[in-house]
């Protein structure tokens, strides 16, 4: 499969931040990739969760999604107060998996080799790059980790424990689908999500990438895990790579209609406006 690059009217700036010239030639480079549209109020808590990382030694792409708030100010200004590398990227066509697509190939064109995303309305674990670096280190080409509700945001025992009974239970379904089953496959399916997620950029490219789609027309996450399943049998799911994720979706539409939104889409929102919850 080929990969597609981004459209036009891509442009970049790169903010300011205390941090020396980099790794030499031939090092190992990790760049983290988080899109991120009207995130002002969320995304200083995903920042300051970035720079709690044990492991700092990468370089942080923001991907501005046409944000009308200060999402972008947020940003620079974290920039200033950090030992790594943050770069603003601008995306002007709206949807999640555009928006990781226009960082990912940006971190790559600029010499990323590993490649992680996480979203403006999630918490990395501490140890979340480190993690992911031991995986990726380990020959693992792609490494899907574990997601868990915010705890700032106080979830319920049924947010805690049953909705994400039912997310694993779609995964296993996801498994033994027959969609997911075709003979092009190279490895079993996994539970992937969005927010958790690493990869070597050799892949990235081999596969095609992260699908450039409006986030209501599909998942892009279980499109890049198909399109990777159909260049490598290395793969993993990564229990040890913890992130905590929003719960204003749920909270919003309700578990049923949450779930049918996972599950292909079948529920979506009366408007575009509505899809992208705040």
């Amino acid at each position: 499969m080929s990969a597609a690059g981004p459209g036009p009217d891509r442009g970049t700036a790169v903010s300011g931040a205390n941090h020396d010239d980099g790794p030499g030639p031939g090092a190992v480079t990790i760049a983290v990739v988080v899109p991120a549209y009207d995130e002002a109020g969320s995304i200083g808590a995903t920042l300051a969760a970035l720079a709690r990382q044990t492991d700092r030694d990468f370089r942080l792409v923001v991907v501005d999604n046409a944000s009308t708030d200060d999402t972008v100010a947020v940003v620079r200004r974290f920039a200033g107060t950090v030992p790594f590398p943050v770069e603003i990227v601008t995306e002007t066509e709206r949807g999640a998996g555009t928006a990781a697509d226009t960082g990912f190939r940006h971190a790559i064109a600029t010499g990323a080799t590993w490649l992680a995303r996480t979203d403006a309305d999630c918490l990395p674990a501490s140890d979340w790059v480190a993690t992911l670096r031991a995986y990726l280190g380990n020959g693992f080409d792609l490494v899907c980790g574990r997601s868990v509700p915010r705890r700032d945001e106080r979830p319920t025992w049924a947010e805690r424990h049953v909705f994400p009974a039912a997310v694993r239970l779609a995964a296993v379904y996801g498994r033994y689908r027959k969609a997911h089953r075709a003979p092009e496959y190279r490895s079993p399916y996994v539970l992937v999500h969005g927010h958790n997620l690493a990869l070597t950029a050799d892949l990235y490219l081999r596969c095609g990438g992260t699908a450039r789609e409006a986030l209501e027309d599909g998942s892009e996450d279980v499109t890049l895990l198909n399109r990777a399943r159909r260049i490598t049998t290395r793969i993993t799911r990564a229990e040890d790579a913890v992130v905590e994720s929003s719960l204003r979706r749920l909270r919003a539409w309700g578990a049923r209609r949450t779930l049918f939104w996972y599950w292909d889409r079948r529920y979506r929102p009366p408007s575009t406006a509505q899809v992208h919850v705040r």
